[in-house]
């Protein structure tokens, strides 16, 4: 599963719209949500990517945050999905 994450993130960073892409490398990759939680993803993200990693404050809190952000920017975000066949 870990492995499935770190090929996850690896593909959507190559598939970021480059309006995007300048903030993820200015700013590097901001991990939320239970996942972030868990031990030693952050370091493998950072190793596996070349970027900062970071863990937010209160990573549950911020799935909400962020999921009304990124409604906001859907279009743009459509760009970048992963969609998985069932």
């Amino acid at each position: 599963p870990i492995a499935g994450i770190v090929e996850a993130v690896k593909m959507t960073l190559e598939r970021t719209p480059p309006e995007l892409a300048a903030d993820i490398v200015d700013r590097g990759i901001v991990m939320a949500g239970g996942g972030s939680l868990l031990r030693g993803l952050d370091r493998l993200l950072a190793e596996e990517t070349g970027m900062p990693v970071t863990i937010t404050d209160d990573p549950l809190s911020a799935v909400v945050l962020g999921t009304g952000k990124a409604l906001e920017e859907i279009e743009t975000l459509k760009k970048v999905l992963i969609t998985t066949k069932r």
